[in-house]
């Protein structure tokens, strides 16, 4: 099992780690231009496309979590149609993204409530990253797809292909052709559909035997369309929420100021980096608890819940430790601001725990998508966030300052992993006894 395990979570990790490398690079662009405004801008503009794209990471859980269980019971057809139930809402939502694209736009800005030259940076880096909706929202289909077909390695080529092209064209239109924020969004635009042609390459090359089990009439039908859409509003709902804490949280951080602002910013990313090494081995659980969930295979669907768990603690005690060791030596690699970087050195002991609070939840989230239980988990995203989150950040706020935030998002997190730990046993293992 655990073979079977490092072999998904290996690609997984090392694609993750790409995503916030992005991230990180893009606020180094960034925090080395002339202000920290710029720091606040892309912390802002990654903030909204959050919101507006992963809104649709149900696409990439729900489509792992019924692929692998169709894997597992060796149904190639419902496999491919899947896949074409997912990409049909992606193009779907993707269009409307475009066509809503301007109230989009003023109602984050309503939101974010920041300075008009923050706002025009914005601006700017919006009109251009909106567009490539399409590509974005139809590789997350893909992405879970081949998870929940067991191939973690087709993944892991997209997302460092991706990220490296991003990171490539962004650092030339920033560095080179002077541009800012702008220069950013366009990177990524056209990273995102480089991407796209090579998922479809990818798909072609290896899956192409599939393609006599297409059923056009079949992609319609009523009754699994309803399943996967059911699934996926209450996955979309529990991102939703988790993109609404870590915006606020963002929201909040810029109205502590432009120089703490962005150390939270800074620190936040450091956040996204253990999360997405931790989301290794829960993509992991999420393709093989499906299957074995899919097979009726009660011994090994417990032992990969299991196996999950510990590399997904082990990986988060490494994090804790580089964390401890190395904080303030990135702090000084993402901006040579040394106001902002004095700003954050109070905040390191937040971030320093993070990986170990967040361990818990993250591999429940690959557990529970692997046996579809959406239900559940939105119920507890939504229970953390408004019993816990909110409340933590409004009750302490006035006595903690900048802290309280950091104390509503550790609470966040607290809260996700005991519920769902307290749930598992009758959501999750009964409903595969041995």
């Amino acid at each position: 099992m655990n073979r079977e395990i490092l072999r998904l979570a290996i690609p997984n990790i090392i694609s993750n780690l790409s995503i916030p490398l992005l991230s990180l690079v893009d606020v180094a662009l960034m925090g080395h231009l002339d202000s920290a405004e710029y720091i606040l801008t892309i912390g802002f503009g990654v903030m909204i496309f959050n919101f507006v794209y992963w809104g649709f990471g149900f696409l990439r859980m729900g489509t792992t979590g019924f692929t692998a269980q169709e894997f597992g019971r060796q149904d190639k057809k419902e496999c491919l149609l899947i896949l074409g139930r997912a990409l049909l809402i992606a193009m779907v939502g993707a269009l409307l993204l475009i066509a809503l694209k301007t109230p989009l736009l003023k109602l984050s800005l309503l939101l974010i409530g920041t300075t008009p030259e923050v706002n025009a940076y914005v601006t700017d880096y919006f009109n251009i990253r909106i567009l490539a909706a399409p590509a974005t929202i139809s590789l997350f289909a893909f992405t879970g797809w081949f998870f929940g077909m067991q191939n973690a390695r087709i993944p892991m080529i997209l997302t460092i292909t991706v990220n490296l092209l991003n990171i490539g064209f962004s650092y030339w239109f920033v560095r080179v052709a002077g541009m800012t924020s702008g220069g950013v969004a366009l990177g990524t635009l056209i990273a995102q559909y480089c991407g796209l042609i090579l998922a479809l390459a990818f798909f072609y090359k290896n899956y192409r035997h599939m393609l006599p089990f297409w059923d056009r009439l079949d992609l319609f039908d009523i009754g699994k369309m309803k399943k996967f859409l059911m699934a996926n509003s209450d996955i979309f709902i529990r991102t939703l929420c988790l993109m609404f804490a870590f915006s606020f949280f963002k929201v909040q951080s810029g109205k502590e100021g432009i120089i703490l602002g962005s150390a939270n910013i800074i620190l936040f990313e450091f956040i996204m980096l253990s999360a997405y090494g931790i989301d290794g081995f829960s993509f992991a659980a999420e393709s093989v608890v499906g299957k074995y969930f899919g097979a009726g295979d009660a011994g090994n669907f417990r032992n990969a819940i299991r196996v999950s768990f510990q590399w997904g603690i082990g990986i988060s005690i490494v994090l804790v430790f580089s964390f401890y060791f190395f904080g303030k030596e990135i702090l000084q690699i993402l901006t040579d601001n040394q106001e902002v970087i004095n700003a954050a050195v109070p905040f390191m002991g937040w971030l320093i725990i993070a990986p170990i609070i967040h361990a818990v939840p993250f591999i429940w989230d690959g557990v529970y998508i692997g046996v579809t239980a959406s239900k559940a988990m939105r119920n507890t995203m939504l229970l953390s966030t408004f019993l816990f989150f909110l409340p933590a950040y409004y009750l302490f706020h006035n006595v903690m300052g900048n802290h309280a935030l950091w104390l509503a998002l550790t609470l966040l997190m607290l809260a996700r992993g005991i519920s769902q730990t307290i749930l598992a046993k009758h959501i999750v293992f009964n409903r595969l006894k041995s």
